[in-house]
């Protein structure tokens, strides 16, 4: 429980907002259909946050003054798209309020909700319901209510975010897009996962993991994956040009009412207008048919600087494509570590790598979502590790493909099954054709022990290089390559006619050319190769076949 936090707690918490919506920023993107179904929502939401943080991050001090000038100067900067702007509206109110305090209270938190709302709100020219603005008015409007009955400030932050959760679910009810669509607001969702990333610095696990439940009934019909949306409609646009720049370098004779005349104009000219600033430097945006009418306007009043403009109809029409893709029949998904591992997979067709292994057991949810992300009705999943069998099996029931499990115990397998897959059969038949090829393949490992003990008739010390097949441990010592080259000759038998090397990221390619080289000596019969496999924690997985 924390009654107080201070800056060095905040400048992490500013910090963890920022990584956690950049890891979540896809997610965003896959809800925005408001104002614009553009998809990229989250995208900019993070890069405006992005450049606060790398803002926050240059700043040497933990004053709360100076941390939240950085912050709210790093956001407006990088503001990006309506929800950015928005978004560094919000970060601007809530840091004028924290930089005149040296801690956050729950006193100061609340005003800082006040006013983040309130300078959102005048930032917008026409403020819609059901979108951010919604979400944050409602967290502010829970803490201003129920601030005098709380005493600690990370307690008070949670119950503020369940009030957003609340408020988000209600805005398909306000936007009838969001509705029709069967999600929530793509803006609301993002601001949220900001604040997630706050809480989560209070809460001491500032690595988390969010789970979201943010579909809706939709008008139509049940929602699926699919959204009711109709991408297709182009006159759902109004305006074609998504327009971004700074003013900068005002001229002398410039004033603050010539800056509220030009927002007037681009309110003519467009939609989704924001014109943000002062006689320093003044941030735009608008959406606009007219982008060069915008242009010479702005000119009127100083330097331009940062321009962007974006084709809104072309960005929907590739969310079209995207939509329109036909489905494959199959997908295939692995699970490996390694980055050579993962381009030997990538160059076999698979279409989805999860990074995992060993010591880094994916979990079902991970799993299913990797399946998801595939434009295919069955997808095939190979685990390639024991341990991570069941969360494949697991991940049936999480995803929205049919997923076969292919049991690969270990990466050998896994590159004999996806060898053994054919596109022009029935999933039953590469099913069975997939699972038949595990047994062809024999799998061997050289790794190190992690501590002194006594196993299958060794005694290891700390440190011992050891070769191990798919059940005992069959070779030790204190050389890579002499273990190495045992481990094969204990796996050696006649039907062997290949052997294939994988080294990791502690091999040398010269290391791995010389012990293919021995062992091809020693068994002239068979066909040696070698191959990059960048995996950790073993020195080479070995494959027999």
């Amino acid at each position: 429980m924390q009654k107080k936090i201070n800056g060095a707690t905040f400048r992490k918490m500013i910090l963890n907002g920022a990584k956690l919506l950049e890891k979540n920023k896809e997610y965003v993107d896959s809800l925005n259909v408001f104002p614009v179904p553009d998809g990229d929502t989250g995208t900019n939401m993070s890069l405006t946050l992005f450049s606060a943080a790398k803002e926050v991050s240059n700043c040497s001090s933990n004053k709360m003054s100076e941390l939240c000038s950085a912050f709210a100067k790093g956001a407006l900067r990088g503001a990006r798209g309506n929800s950015g702007v928005i978004s560094s509206q919000i970060v601007r109110g809530m840091s004028d309020v924290l930089s005149k305090s040296e801690e956050i209270t729950i006193k100061n938190l609340t005003e800082a909700f006040e006013k983040g709302t309130e300078i959102a709100y005048k930032a917008v020219t026409k403020p819609k319901e059901g979108t951010i603005l919604t979400v944050m008015r409602g967290m502010s409007e829970y803490a201003t209510a129920n601030s005098k009955k709380k005493v600690d400030v990370d307690v008070f932050l949670k119950e503020i975010l369940d009030a957003g959760e609340e408020m988000l679910r209600k805005t398909p009810d306000m936007l009838p897009v969001l509705k029709k669509a069967g999600v929530v607001d793509a803006g609301g969702r993002g601001l949220l996962i900001i604040f997630e990333g706050w809480l989560a610095v209070l809460n001491g696990a500032e690595d988390v993991d969010l789970s979201f439940d943010d579909t809706v009934s939709s008008d139509e019909s049940q929602y699926s994956e699919e959204a009711h949306f109709d991408y297709n409609d182009l006159g759902e646009i109004t305006f074609a040009y998504c327009t971004e720049f700074f003013i900068i370098n005002l001229h002398k004779k410039t004033t603050e009412a010539d800056i509220d005349r030009f927002r007037e104009t681009l309110m003519t000219l467009g939609d989704c207008v924001l014109v943000i600033g002062d006689l320093s430097f003044v941030k735009v945006h608008v959406h606009s048919n007219q982008p060069g009418v915008v242009l010479t306007h702005a000119l009127e009043l100083g330097e331009l600087d940062q321009l962007k403009i974006e084709n809104m109809l072309e960005q929907n029409r590739k969310l079209i494509g995207e939509k329109k893709e036909e489905m494959k029949p199959f997908g295939i998904v692995s699970v490996c570590a390694g980055e050579g591992l993962s381009n030997i997979f990538k160059d076999l067709l698979v279409d989805n790598i999860i990074e995992g292994g060993q010591t880094m057991n994916p979990s079902a949810d991970d799993i299913a979502k990797a399946c998801d992300k595939i434009n295919a009705k069955d997808v095939f999943v190979l685990p390639n590790n024991k341990n991570i069998i069941l969360a494949a099996e697991q991940a049936k029931a999480l995803s929205k493909r049919k997923l076969h499990i292919i049991p690969s115990k270990n990466v050998p397998q896994g590159l004999s099954a996806v060898l053994a897959f054919n596109p022009e059969e029935s999933v039953a038949n590469n099913e069975e054709a997939m699972n038949d090829a595990l047994q062809y393949v024999r799998a061997g490992m050289v790794t190190y022990a992690v501590r002194s003990t006594q196993i299958d008739n060794f005694n290891l010390v700390e440190g011992d290089i050891i070769g191990m097949d798919a059940k005992n441990i069959v070779a030790k010592g204190d050389c890579v390559t002499k273990v190495t080259e045992e481990l094969v000759d204990n796996m050696m038998n006649d039907e062997v006619s290949t052997i294939t090397l994988y080294f990791g990221n502690q091999v040398t390619e010269e290391e791995a050319a010389k012990v293919a080289s021995d062992i091809g000596e020693k068994y002239p019969m068979c066909d040696v190769d070698y191959h990059f496999g960048g995996q950790p924690l073993y020195y080479y997985i070995v494959s027999l076949e």
